[in-house]
């Protein structure tokens, strides 16, 4: 293996992603005058774009250069995030595309605040938000600083300032329309050089998925087709599907790109089209992880790097030669450069719009302003995204995203569904669901054997899960509707027969 020696090919790649992405910034920021079209894109993506767009959104470094990792290293049990990210997208379908499109503006907390008192809901939201942002921002900056330190033989934490530069130009100067279509590209070209990566794989098996399969369980053992070397307690397991799947409606970033199409319907296409374009991906990832185990070895993945990150990469060098690893390698940091700009534009957002507009603005900011706020929160979450990513050296990225599932399905999940479908929710419970959901699963975490055992280099940990969505979901769902049983508010319940209409037909 190359990696780490400085490839002119693999810059060359790099450096024809970049410009393309800086003439996409540039035209979109002649055209990102106001809020609407910072904030979503003046509402005019098609839902084949959007669809695009959404996959492009939520197939991260996790998807990409983690699964592929984690089933390379563990087998079986890394299907496991396949499957949990795949079937969250039905939820997300069925309960949260039409209420969002129908009911909100720009975040998802305007659609909780749509019939409570939005200081305490959006000060809660913007709580969970931004605690989902930064779990995911790390697992974005490890995978990046990873990939580009050994392609380029440069410092990880140079890598990482150097992600976080880019991360900052997309959304400052081109916002949603810039980032909408930056995600398109990093589709298109993540889900061709997968497909062309996972041919590659099954032709060095006859095309046949089986002997893949059996050449693995040959030379590892009939384990790494069964479950229990990654997870192997069950409650572990059903905890991180948990957060897997209802953590899919719970994502800040996804959740804003249905406020970039004209209607509801375009939304729940849109929606259709993305879980298409993922299931695809994810079938691929399972061959890549088991190809680079048979064909790499484990042991050459985790000497490369300790999280198993580097597993695609290095497969597409063994595959396909140095010049089919600088294709590969500039995919996954479009990946990365794609997801964090939607990620950094989400946060912006909670904190812009929820924040300063809402909060204190009371709704009524001066002219330009809420830009303005939301350009230098984008520099502040880029700089916490570059400390977080040199903080989180060396941890597998879809195991880091695993945990910012956890606080999504419980802060933000909850709320979300209690509000548009409970008409007995009051502003006391939806804001307490939030806290509770996003302070307990931190709390968690930092008791988890994630932290204590992983990071911290401790026996034994408090927590026994390594993902508390388990605890934290019911519990977030627990405290909404207790705290609201005993605090009822008529008024808030007679806002919710008010806008039933609009929010099942989009019609006020």
């Amino acid at each position: 293996m190359t990696l780490g020696t400085p490839d002119p090919v693999a810059i060359g790649f790099f450096g024809v992603f970049i410009a393309i992405t800086l003439g996409i910034t540039y035209w979109a920021a002649r055209r990102t005058q106001t809020a609407d079209h910072f904030y979503a894109a003046g509402r005019s993506v098609t839902a084949g774009q959007n669809g695009f767009a959404l996959a492009g959104d939520y197939m991260s470094a996790a998807s990409f250069l983690g699964i592929a990792g984690l089933v390379s290293t563990s087998g079986f049990d890394g299907l496991i995030y396949s499957t949990g990210w795949l079937v969250g997208w039905p939820v997300v379908l069925f309960l949260i595309a039409e209420p969002l499109r129908n009911l909100g503006r720009y975040t998802f907390a305007d659609v909780v605040a749509s019939r409570l008192d939005p200081m305490p809901v959006r000060i809660s939201a913007t709580i969970g938000t931004l605690a989902t942002i930064a779990f995911y921002l790390i697992a974005q900056m490890v995978g990046a600083g990873s990939l580009i330190r050994l392609l380029f033989g440069i410092p990880y934490e140079t890598a990482v300032v150097i992600v976080g530069c880019a991360m900052m130009g997309y959304v400052l100067f081109g916002g949603m329309l810039a980032t909408t279509w930056v995600q398109i590209v990093k589709a298109v070209l993540l889900l061709g050089g997968a497909a062309t990566l996972a041919i590659m794989v099954l032709a060095k098996f006859g095309f046949d998925p089986r002997a893949l399969f059996a050449a693995a369980a040959a030379k590892y053992g009939a384990g790494v087709l069964a479950p229990g070397k990654l997870v192997s307690n069950p409650l572990d397991a059903i905890s991180l599907g948990m957060a897997l799947m209802f953590g899919t409606a719970g994502l800040p970033h996804i959740l804003m790109r249905f406020y970039t199409v004209p209607d509801a319907r375009t939304a729940r296409r849109s929606v259709f089209i993305a879980t298409g374009l993922i299931g695809m991906f994810y079938l691929m990832t399972f061959v890549l992880g088991f190809g680079a185990m048979v064909l790499v070895t484990p042991e050459s993945i985790k000497a490369i790097d300790a999280g198993g990150n580097m597993a695609a990469p290095m497969l597409a060098e063994l595959l396909g030669g140095r010049a089919f690893l600088g294709f590969i390698a500039a995919v996954a940091f479009a990946t990365i450069l794609a997801v964090v700009a939607g990620l950094a534009l989400s946060g912006a957002a909670a904190i812009s719009h929820d924040i300063w507009a809402s909060v204190i603005r009371k709704g009524h900011p001066k002219p330009g302003e809420e830009i303005k706020v939301a350009r230098i929160a984008t520099i502040g979450l880029a700089i916490v995204a570059m400390v977080l990513g040199i903080a989180f050296k060396g941890q597998n990225v879809a195991f880091m995203v695993g945990l910012a599932f956890a606080i999504a399905a419980s802060a933000n999940f909850p709320a979300l569904v209690l509000s548009v479908f409970w008409r007995r929710t009051t502003t006391a419970g939806a804001a307490s669901s939030m806290i509770v959901g996003a302070t307990s699963t931190l709390v968690l975490i930092a008791l988890s054997p994630a932290v204590q055992i992983d990071l911290l280099h401790h026996a034994t940990a408090i927590f026994p899960l390594k993902n508390p969505a388990l605890v934290t979901i019911p519990l977030s769902f627990a405290t909404g509707i207790l705290v609201s049983l005993v605090r009822p508010d008529p008024a808030s319940e007679a806002r919710h027969e008010a806008i039933e209409t609009r929010l099942l037909l989009g019609a006020d």
